[in-house]
């Protein structure tokens, strides 16, 4: 959980509150492919995360996705 929760830390401050919230509540009670989604994305860059997560840019594959769709939702109501 420390590994994951310094890779949220992004420098952008609505990134990391966005990815850190993710882990907080949900990761813990997501299912392993969610979770094992969730490293993948961490290893993406910043620039990718930013226009997935504050911009309106979606991943193209499909299980991605839906995560981040999911993460969106969960944070912005």
């Amino acid at each position: 959980m420390r590994r994951l929760r310094w890779q949220c830390r992004r420098g952008v401050k609505e990134l990391d509150a966005l990815l850190c919230a993710y882990l907080d509540n949900q990761y813990a009670a997501s299912g392993v492919t969610d979770q094992r989604l969730f490293s993948e994305l961490l290893a993406l860059e910043d620039d990718l995360l930013i226009a997935y997560f504050l911009a309106d840019s979606l991943p193209e594959h499909q299980e991605l996705k839906q995560l981040v769709k999911k993460i969106r939702s969960s944070f912005m109501g």
